[in-house]
């Protein structure tokens, strides 16, 4: 007779072994797929745990193993396709190892990353894997996870000359690239349209903009560098700045794809053709770039790839299969994606 349970009590291996008059060790054993425990016994066991509505306390485990089996993500927002892919990458590599992730994003704030982060550090995560806000101070807020020894590895957005592992690109040689490709194609006024150049994403490329401007004897002007929040008002009032300049840039470079599709569509918007009076190169690859008309040349930020580097590190760090304090800076490869968007010259 299977004995009644109460609804609003928790039903435990010492039930499943009442009902099945096994021993509650036997029980704990089978639901652990023990091999000492025959493919019978293991069968009558989770279909009693299923029947009786028995969910595993994994937290009591957890706390006498002093691990959480999860691991913290610290994003400075949510709804780009980039961090969406990185998201897809973490979450491929931490299933297979068996751990949950928590996402906590701030926005772009840094008052709000850090109490993020010191919301994530008392959940107490087994790791971190963070990129930071555009206004992130300083890194104290992480200090915490390393007294503790809870290792820490930052993405894409991050502090070039913290301790710790970093897996980024060579912002530098893609913004490089990127305006290298616009004066080959003829353009002799480049405008580049950057984010908070605090952060070193947006520092490393308009550093790579200019060095490439140099290097090919095209001039720099204050006028033609336009930093900005990458967010759909600025983009297109933006836009329609560069549209009425006089004279007006033949070629603009934009730090991400969603600023320069807003770009394309308003100029064309204003009468503009591209790539004829304005060639427009972006950033990241984002599905955007493949939708917008003329498609949008772009530099791949290979997302997922970034996402699965920077969690495979973390993990085999906690496993005792690597040491990411030995690691500094994990570069990941980037490449221009030449469309119709900046091409005036044949290839």
């Amino acid at each position: 007779m299977i004995a009644t349970m109460r609804k609003d009590k928790d039903v435990t291996i010492y039930d499943i072994a009442r009902n099945l008059s096994i021993s509650p060790a036997t029980v704990s054993r089978g639901l652990k797929d023990h091999p000492a425990i025959s493919s019978k016994t293991k069968k009558r066991i989770t279909d009693k745990a299923r029947e009786l509505g028995y969910r595993s306390n994994n937290f009591a485990s957890n706390l006498r193993q002093q691990k959480s089996y999860t691991i913290g993500v610290l994003l400075h927002e949510l709804h780009s396709n980039f961090i969406v892919s990185v998201l897809a990458g973490i979450e491929k590599v931490t299933a297979e190892a068996n751990y949950d992730i928590i996402i906590a994003h701030s926005s772009e704030s840094g008052t709000k990353e850090v109490e993020n982060a010191e919301n994530l550090f008392h959940k107490r995560v087994d790791g971190l894997i963070a990129s930071l806000a555009f206004d992130t101070p300083d890194l104290s807020h992480f200090d915490p996870f390393i007294s503790k020894g809870i290792p820490v590895v930052f993405f894409d957005r991050v502090e070039e000359n913290s301790v710790g592992t970093k897996v980024i690109i060579d912002n530098y040689k893609a913004g490089y690239d990127a305006t290298r490709h616009l004066i080959e194609q003829g353009c002799k006024r480049v405008v580049h349209i950057t984010g908070n150049l605090k952060r070193n994403v947006y520092a490393q490329r308009c550093n790579g903009y200019k060095a490439a401007l140099r290097d090919y004897d095209v001039p720099f002007s204050d006028d033609l560098l336009y930093v900005i929040s990458l967010e759909q008002d600025s983009s297109v009032a933006t836009a329609r700045a560069i549209a009425v300049m006089d004279p007006m840039p033949d070629g603009i470079f934009a730090a991400s794809d969603f600023t320069g599709a807003l770009c394309i569509q308003t100029f064309k918007e204003m009468g503009l053709r591209i790539p004829e009076d304005i060639a427009v190169v972006g950033f990241n690859n984002d599905v955007v770039s493949t939708i917008v008309e003329p498609r949008l040349t772009t530099i791949n930020y290979p997302g997922v790839e970034i996402g699965e580097v920077a969690a495979r590190s973390l993990v085999h760090h906690l496993a005792g299969n690597g040491d990411i304090t030995l690691t500094n800076s994990i570069i990941i490869k980037s490449e221009l994606i030449v469309r119709a968007s900046s091409l005036r010259r044949p290839v």
